[in-house]
């Protein structure tokens, strides 16, 4: 099982950083379900902007708090690489 981190782009440009082993199915929770993110639920439509993918669930979990703790310049950084 591979696991996605990934990062999101809501309507009002603010970003959102996640990890799930079922990509498909929490990009449609974010945009569609009343189940999931609060935070993306009153920022419809969300984008996918970035993903990265990871075999173990600890490595997926350790690069989301790193990416969740930077600034959204960089951020959008890495988002150009």
């Amino acid at each position: 099982m591979n696991y996605v981190v990934y990062i999101l782009e809501c309507s009002d440009k603010t970003l959102y950083v996640g990890c799930t082993n079922n990509f498909e199915k929490r990009l449609e929770q974010h945009n569609v379900s009343k189940c999931g993110a609060h935070y993306t639920k009153i920022r419809r439509p969300v984008k996918l902007i970035y993903s990265e993918t990871f075999k173990t669930l600890t490595k997926a979990r350790r690069r989301e708090i790193e990416i969740k703790s930077w600034k959204r310049e960089k951020k959008l950084e890495l988002v150009k690489t």
